[in-house]
């Protein structure tokens, strides 16, 4: 317990509800939050107490659980695919571009469509959906590929409803949480969530990458079908009750210019989603290069490549674990901006690089800007958007990914 002495001010003790008038000494934990009426400054620092808040959620574990069983499939497709493409194209790095064109154009375009489904209907059924078709196109895959048959337009055809998919699951799965735990520990649960997609970017890439060794592409693509199949079952067992309300219109296309209409008539909400387009833009379109970039540069092979890919995991689980043990962070927008930044100079250099020595630590630097960036904007776009909203909000800050 810590004595403290405020002359002439209004102290709040959050645990105790009530309110200790001026020039008296009072004793509170060193948990507690005071506010003060001259002074709305509040010092931040890293809380291990904190870090699994939002993990008391009965819900939000199974939630935890899910979206890393997901993204483990997701990153282990992601790299068993590019290894695939360049088996198939004769290593040809505008087929790798062509793909994740066709994986990223419908997020853009379908992204609307599923951020009104996210608010019409039950998002929890809207993501096991998104994970059984996933299962279901990665069989398709696997077969394709062990019959001998596989072909490129194969691939792209898949990669257009894998985008279309990883549009209807990205905002109802990152809106469910909001209907999970509360505000004040919103910035916890969507960074434990990141966590768990970061930490498949560690895990992901290299298990890929040392499964198609001993197995090939095909086996490991019936792999990660029971991997979505697994991450399906897992959100089936949140029985959250959502409380937000009912839309007031009557048609699906009148949700989404309701949407829409919402978003940009709030300059925030404007703000944020530039400020999510023109990073993505021309801060992740490096990923897709990068298994050309290591078989013509660095001459290594798929485990090689994993391990690439492993480091910049490493870095993003290390931002979004602190940004979790941190809490409810003050002055978001600078931190944003300031990781924005440091991730743009961190790029700039990379690209200059034909060492791997020299390109461990700045993909370990990228992977952590990028996590810090993207969790704080996250993050910000659902505070600042209402419940009943925020499906569709989610799905036009998904549309930049496109």
């Amino acid at each position: 317990m810590l004595k403290f002495f405020y002359p002439y001010q209004k102290i709040k003790s959050e645990s105790q509800g009530y309110l200790l008038k001026s020039g008296k000494a009072i004793e509170i934990s060193t948990e507690k939050s005071l506010e003060s009426d001259s002074s709305n400054r509040k010092v931040n620092t890293l809380n291990l107490s904190t870090l699994l808040d939002s993990l008391s959620y009965r819900d939000f574990r199974w939630i935890w659980i899910s979206s890393f069983v997901s993204f483990l499939a997701m990153n282990m497709q992601m790299i068993t695919r590019s290894w695939l493409i360049l088996r198939v194209t004769d290593d040809s790095p505008l087929a790798l571009t062509l793909v994740t064109l066709t994986f990223a154009l419908p997020m853009t375009v379908v992204s609307p469509l599923a951020g009104a489904l996210a608010d019409r209907f039950s998002r929890k059924k809207l993501v096991v959906f998104s994970q059984a078709s996933n299962a279901l196109l990665t069989i398709i895959m696997g077969t394709l590929d062990i019959t001998g048959v596989i072909s490129f337009w194969h691939i792209m055809v898949i990669g257009i409803f894998n985008g279309s998919l990883m549009a209807v699951n990205m905002p109802s799965r990152q809106a469910i949480i909001s209907d999970i735990v509360p505000d004040d520990k919103l910035m916890n649960a969507i960074s434990l969530n990141n966590s768990s997609m970061n930490l498949t970017r560690v895990a992901g890439p290299a298990l890929a990458g040392f499964l198609i060794l001993f197995v090939d592409t095909a086996g490991v693509f019936f792999i990660i079908s029971g991997t979505y199949i697994f991450a399906a079952l897992t959100i089936g067992l949140v029985k959250y009750a959502p409380t937000r309300k009912t839309n007031g219109s009557s048609t699906v296309g009148g949700d989404i210019k309701e949407g829409l209409a919402y978003a940009f008539s709030e300059p925030i909400l404007k703000g944020l989603f530039v400020m999510t387009f023109i990073p993505v833009l021309f801060g992740f379109s490096y990923y897709a290069l990068i298994p050309a970039w290591a078989r013509e540069a660095l001459n290594i092979e798929s485990d090689g490549l994993g391990i690439l890919l492993m480091l910049m995991g490493i870095g993003a689980t290390v931002g979004t674990i602190a940004l979790a043990a941190a809490g409810n962070l003050k002055h978001r927008g600078i931190i944003m901006l300031t990781s924005c930044f440091a991730w743009g100079v961190a790029l700039s250099i990379f690209s200059q690089t034909s060492s791997f020595t020299l390109a461990v630590p700045f993909l370990i630097f990228i992977g952590l800007t990028s996590s810090v960036y993207m969790s704080m904007n996250m993050t910000m776009v659902q505070l600042h958007s209402n419940p009943e909203m925020r499906g569709r909000v989610m799905s036009i800050s998904m549309m930049t990914f496109g």
